[in-house]
């Protein structure tokens, strides 16, 4: 197997590639030119480090790029700065998801696989999901207001409503994550269907290297990619209160 990282040298893509590099599966991580990365990831032979700005890859480009790749996880995120926040590119995740999905579907052969790390606020109504009108109020709000919230709704919303489970091609999931907190091990944790908190009035904690793991295990392990593809799974540390 081999793994495209986007978003390799964020705070949770860095995780993910750590993780795959301890479970031994090939890697391939697209980074900017500046970016710096870890010196275990420089030296190791199990990864390719292809320096470029993912949001200037044509489909030509990323064509190549995903060649002899199995599966894509998408760690991809807007800087918390204002420029991060309200500056271009505005729709990095969603035109960056919508790119590969068009790829995946005229692949020849062989299926691939796709992760997005996605969050709670985008609530899965296919699901049976609701909002209060609290968090309805708010979450239209943060769609105006805030282009990052809305360019990972816009990512989340191809994959269900436009992909949905009938391309041949492509299995996706979209691994969804409460609040974002630093630890500096893999801990318990609980992989839900839905949310069972709200995420903007009883917000629980997600540990980065806690959804790097879920990732990859998803990745490795067939039964669990099997139980959870096309689907958008909420995961939670334990003991989050």
């Amino acid at each position: 197997m081999k793994v495209l990282v986007l978003g390799a040298s964020g705070a949770t893509g860095r995780l993910v590639v750590t993780e795959l590099i301890r479970r031994h599966i090939e890697t391939r991580i697209v980074v900017r030119a500046g970016a710096i990365l870890p010196a275990e990831f420089a030296d190791n032979p199990s990864i390719e480090i292809e320096r470029g700005n993912i949001t200037e890859y044509d489909n030509q480009r990323l064509t190549v790029l995903l060649q002899g790749c199995d599966a894509v996880v998408s760690c991809l995120g807007h800087n918390i700065s204002l420029k991060g926040m309200f500056g271009a590119p505005r729709n990095l995740v969603s035109d960056t998801i919508k790119k590969i999905c068009g790829i995946a579907k005229d692949k020849a052969e062989g299926k691939l696989k796709l992760i997005l790390m996605s969050t709670t606020a985008y609530t899965n109504s296919a699901a049976g999901e609701r909002n209060v009108l609290g968090e309805k109020v708010i979450l239209s709000m943060l769609k105006i207001f805030l282009p990052p919230h809305c360019d990972n709704i816009e990512a989340a919303d191809h994959l269900l409503r436009k992909m949905g489970r009938d391309i041949m091609r492509l299995e996706w999931v979209a691994v969804r994550p409460d609040t974002l907190v630093d630890e500096t091990g893999v801990t318990a944790y609980s992989v839900h269907e839905s949310p069972v908190r709200s995420p903007l009035f009883d917000a629980g904690k997600t540990s980065r290297i806690n959804v790097s793991h879920f990732m990859v295990d998803l990745l490795e392990t067939e039964t669990t990619w099997l139980k959870w593809k096309f689907r958008m799974p909420v995961i939670y540390n334990e003991n989050t209160r």
